[in-house]
């Protein structure tokens, strides 16, 4: 019996003790934070003030007030279980990171007190040394710092033997400079706002203190059994599989999207939902997705940094509580070749401090023009910087997924519907078109109500589509820290929000607004047809006319990642200060030895795994079709075995071609490893555009022998986990 139909006859429903917190979740949700809440019943009125007015205006506070929200927080974490504290924070690995420090203070021989200062809540002092800097820093500088970010609540994570208070900060070198992916977004969050007032004031809107961006990251992933998880050095190694025939089944009868989700299944998102309100994540929906084994959440809309905190959490808790379930989630990109892969869709907007979207059309768009006005910028920002969009959602696991059948294309483009592009074209050919009243759906079901009809529909192919009042962007991937695509989102449309604000004040020289605001949209719309696309971004006839329209397909991640080095995204970046040139030209280094290390990680594995376990089980499998072929010729010879010749040629065929299968995929690996040797001399640039136009292509070669080999060998000898066992456990 192989190993893997041994897991199969193991695999069982887990126990599972009863969910003991209250069914209501609006009596447990966010009891975990340290929030607005927790933070005022634990603190003078005074000291909550001073507060609300730095996270409002930016005025810091006192450290005696530092060190009474210290006090409280951490007594308020003592009380319910916490014994250590750690600074939260998210390094350029695209993960977090956390050092743990107890709360005890030596006060004599052998007695200790829980202390905790405003000065160790506001800095501390993690080791720099090992987490990538791409040369900020030498290797021999280890200092760096961890500074609070007030504006995320506070947290306790809890384990079976302990909690943990976790303060969210940011991470920068000894000399400043941004180490993580949360101090920039911060920055463009500051640039963003700077704009979007400017704007607001233009339009009359001087009530407006504060506008900010607002996110909601549809998080999609994949769950396996933890023991076919184990049985796969790819999965284990690389997050997905490197070989592996598609199943017979797969998600050609679209039986899987949001259908019945299995009990097992369900029973983990039960749990996953329960940890996540505790921590104040508002997750929304849960649902299938459309590959077997795939499903998705989805969260209410939040400020972008708190969202960029609550998405991260929300992986974590992901894969920690799928294992008590003896499952794995999966994060990939693109776990399982032949079926869809996982996107982080991200859906943007812009709000105001007075409960406003700017994205909001109301019930005639084609009359507000303060709409308008910022849906050209949005436009305008795309179109001049759809290099940057690519670059933000460039990583070695999106390659695999962008351009494929179920995700957008490398393609940079804008979905806006059908109602919204025919007041635009109105617009950009200066006629002036009727205001549309908005159209009613009467169900005509007196137990239903009239729904308003949105202004546009869904376009699921498009990589940056309108869907009512936000932007959806579903080129994210679904493993990365949606910081860094939020980050280049503010900053674009910030210096686009800009942009337009001057136009206007230029072309009214004081005399009619809505006139000026009515030629410097059409100018937009017109500049900007290009990026407009409202049909199937899947079909090939995209790709001839978005190069006819001039709009770039970039498909390497390499060739993506150059943007960051590009001159003019520099200065932009420096002119609203949420990167310098040394801080983006880093990135720029590390996201590439990143791709590198990701590849090399995989030939490797791929390797191993050839000569561990797919040759050696093509060999046993080869070894008993020669000797039953041998038994069968010497039966003939000597007994007189009546034996058809097509039978007997039969075999013989089947035993050339499972020989000539291990000679190909032995050869091509052996070629493979030629190439890593190759690329150890070459710089990092040289060795990614290498890696993807010649490495890349070979292990897809070796993974179509070894596929080829997996239809043919007998189940006994095959001991690594098929799809259809991955893909369809119940």
């Amino acid at each position: 019996m192989a190993v893997r139909q041994e897991a199969l006859f193991r695999i069982k429903s887990v126990k599972l003790d009863e969910i003991k917190s209250p069914k209501k979740v609006s009596s447990y949700f966010g009891i975990n934070t340290f929030n607005l809440a927790a933070m005022k019943a634990h603190i003078r009125r005074s000291t909550f003030d001073a507060f609300k007015l730095w996270m409002s205006e930016g005025v810091v506070i006192t450290l005696d007030q530092a060190n009474e929200i210290a006090n409280a927080m951490k007594e308020w974490a003592i009380s319910r279980g916490a014994t250590y504290y750690t600074h939260w924070f998210q390094p350029m690995t695209g993960l977090t990171a956390e050092k743990h420090d107890s709360f005890i203070s030596i006060t004599g021989p052998g007695t200790v007190i829980e202390k905790f200062s405003g000065n160790k809540l506001i800095q501390g002092e993690p080791d720099a040394s090992s987490f990538p800097s791409g040369g900020i820093r030498a290797t021999f500088e280890a200092r760096g710092y961890t500074a609070w970010d007030p504006s995320s609540p506070a947290f306790i994570i809890e384990s079976k033997l302990g909690k943990t208070l976790c303060i969210p900060t940011i991470f920068i070198s000894y000399n400043g400079e941004a180490l993580d992916k949360k101090l920039p977004l911060l920055r463009s969050d500051d640039a963003l706002n700077r704009s979007a007032l400017n704007l607001l004031k233009l339009f009359g809107r001087k009530d407006a203190g504060k506008v900010f961006s607002t996110c909601g990251a549809e998080q999609e992933y994949f769950l396996i059994d933890k023991r076919y998880f184990n049985l796969r050095q790819d999965l284990l190694m690389t997050g997905r599989t490197l070989i592996g025939a598609p199943s017979p089944k797969g998600q050609q009868l679209e039986d899987q999207y949001f259908g019945a989700i299995k009990e097992r299944v369900v029973n983990y998102m039960f749990e996953v939902a329960e940890e996540a309100y505790r921590l104040g994540i508002p997750v929304m929906t849960r649902h299938n997705e459309v590959a077997p084994h795939q499903y998705e959440f989805a969260p209410v809309f939040e400020e972008s940094n708190l969202a960029a905190d609550h998405n991260l959490l929300l992986m974590e808790v992901m894969k920690k509580v799928a294992l008590r379930h003896n499952l794995v989630c999966l994060l990939h990109e693109k776990p399982f070749a032949g079926i869809n892969g996982s996107g982080k869709h991200l859906n943007w907007s812009l709000a105001d401090d007075k409960g406003n979207n700017l994205l909001n059309p109301g019930k005639t768009p084609e009359s507000n023009l303060q709409f308008l006005a910022v849906l050209a910028a949005v436009l305008r920002a795309v179109y001049l910087h759809s290099d940057l969009l690519r670059a933000s959602i460039a990583l070695a696991g999106n390659e695999h997924r962008l351009g494929a059948n179920e995700a957008p294309p490398a393609i940079i483009s804008v979905y806006l519907g059908e109602q919204l592009n025919e007041i635009l074209d109105t617009i950009g050919k200066g006629t002036k078109n009727k205001v549309s009243k908005r159209d009613i759906i009467d169900l005509g079901i007196a137990r239903l109500p009239k729904f308003n009809k949105d202004t546009t529909d869904r376009n699921r192919t498009s990589p940056f589509a309108f869907t009512g009042s936000k932007f959806e962007f579903r080129a994210v991937g679904s493993s990365q820290n949606i910081s860094t695509p939020i980050t280049i989102i503010n900053t674009i449309i910030a210096e686009s929000l800009d942009y337009v604000a001057d136009e206007i004040r230029k072309a009214s020289n004081g005399k009619d607004l809505n006139t000026a605001a009515l030629k410097v949209i059409s100018g937009i719309v017109k500049e900007t047809g290009d990026i407009r696309f409202e049909g199937n971004n899947y079909a090939a006839e995209w790709v001839k006319q978005a190069k006819k329209r001039g709009l770039p397909n970039v498909a390497s991640t390499c060739d993506a990642l150059k943007a960051l080095e590009n001159k003019k995204n520099i200065a932009l970046f420096e002119k609203y200060k949420v990167f310098s040139a040394e801080e983006i030209l880093a990135r720029y280094h590390i996201w590439v030895h990143t791709y590198n290390t990701v590849l090399e990680i995989e030939a490797n594995t791929l390797n191993e795994m050839v000569n561990a376990s797919v040759v050696p089980a093509g060999m046993e499998y080869e070894k008993m079709l020669a000797d039953n072929l041998s038994k069968i010729v010497k039966l003939k010879k000597l007994a007189g075995l009546k034996v058809e010749e097509g039978a007997l040629r039969d075999q013989k065929d089947h035993l050339s071609e499972v020989i000539a299968k291990i000679y190909y995929v032995r050869h091509n690996t052996a070629a493979m490893m030629k190439l890593l040797d190759k690329a150890k001399s070459m710089g990092h640039e040289k060795k990614a555009d290498f890696y993807f136009k010649e490495l890349k292509p070979i292990m897809e070669h070796i993974r179509k022998h070894v596929d080829d080999l997996e239809r043919v060998v007998s189940d006994e000898h095959w001991d690594l986990p098929k799809y259809r066992e991955m893909l369809f456990i119940k």
